[in-house]
């Protein structure tokens, strides 16, 4: 797509410190998260705790800031035409390190390793978002409501193949300790797309630009303008200080089944009520226990076809459960 076929519109030149404070707030918000998580995988925090509640809306509306963001700043970039040798050296620097993290956590945790995380969705989204730079901001706000519906009414056994799961269309969805399919999560870049016409539209970019930011934002600034380096560095830094807290201070030892019982209780509970939950979680342990699968439940070494034996087992104590209770005890 040359760039003069790109319409001319109302983009300041250099950067605009808002959005790389905007940023900065996102990565400071992903490091709570990710330390959070590490407690949870070093045995300090309950084990499930990121993965359910407030910790989980946590999660996706983080992602979804960052997101939001790649389309705001593909705009920006390049919504006067599109400067190929600045967007080939960037995608070649998220791309190379989607590749990177994948290796990694491939080597650390294999059955649960980074196939499609983050990177890996910014790095298509920033290919994918050049084609969508020409349309009016109000259908790419209609176009990223599709993409974050879809998923919801519409899954075929097709895209679970391996092959398709970047798609993010599958019945069940991989293991993997960073999951950011095409499908919902496209539709943040688009938002962040149409939201930036709107902006340049209103003139509210020339007003953002002449925004000026007091001294204890410069941290968040300059981590915003160096936002890849950031991400690659911060997991390895903590994971590496927790580590190392975790050899004068261990934590204290948890049985796999009290493990589960806690995580269970936890989840259970943000959707069932307070006499369904104890009932469930037993039902639950009984079977997996039985069928050697508890010590899976906390690491990386649970198969597809486990995971399907899991879900199985899940289906059953939820009838048990409804039955017994609708038998004599209180609901």
């Amino acid at each position: 797509m040359p760039a003069s076929s790109l319409p001319v519109s109302s983009v300041p030149k250099g950067r605009i410190a808002a959005i790389d404070v905007a940023r900065g707030v996102a990565l400071v918000a992903m490091a709570i998260y990710h330390f959070t998580w590490d407690l949870e995988f070093f045995g300090y925090a309950d084990p499930g705790l990121t993965a359910i509640g407030g910790w989980k809306i946590f999660a996706r509306c983080i992602a979804s800031s960052f997101l939001f963001l790649v389309g705001f700043s593909l705009f920006l970039a390049h919504g006067n035409g599109i400067r190929w040798n600045s967007f080939l050296k960037r995608l070649a620097m998220v791309a190379g390190a989607a590749v990177l993290i994948t290796g990694v956590t491939y080597f650390a945790t294999p059955q649960s390793f980074i196939f499609f995380g983050i990177l890996h969705q910014i790095a298509l989204a920033s290919i994918l978002g050049l084609l969508f730079l020409r349309l009016p901001a109000a259908a790419l706000l209609l176009l990223a409501a599709a993409i974050i519906a879809i998923p919801y009414y519409f899954r075929a056994e097709i895209f679970q193949h391996p092959a398709l799961w970047w798609v993010g269309l599958a019945p069940y969805n991989p293991r993997s300790n960073d999951y950011v399919p095409l499908f919902p999560w496209f539709g943040a870049v688009i938002s962040g797309i149409a939201a930036a016409k709107f902006a340049s539209a209103a003139g509210l970019l020339d007003r953002l630009q002449r925004i000026e930011f007091p001294r204890p934002t410069r941290f968040l600034d300059f981590i915003g303008r160096h936002s890849l380096a950031f991400y690659l560095i911060h997991q390895p830094v903590m994971i590496a200080l927790i580590w190392l807290f975790s050899q004068i201070v261990p934590p204290a030892p948890v049985s796999a089944e009290a493990q589960f019982l806690r995580a269970c209780q936890r989840a259970c509970e943000t959707s069932r009520g307070p006499d369904f939950c104890p009932v469930y979680c037993t039902c639950m342990l009984d079977e997996l226990a039985e069928s050697g699968l508890i010590e899976t439940m906390f690491t990386s070494g649970q198969t597809e076809d486990q995971g399907r034996q899991v879900q199985s087992f899940a289906a059953s104590c939820t009838i048990a459960t409804q039955e017994q209770l609708s038998e004599g005890m209180p609901q």
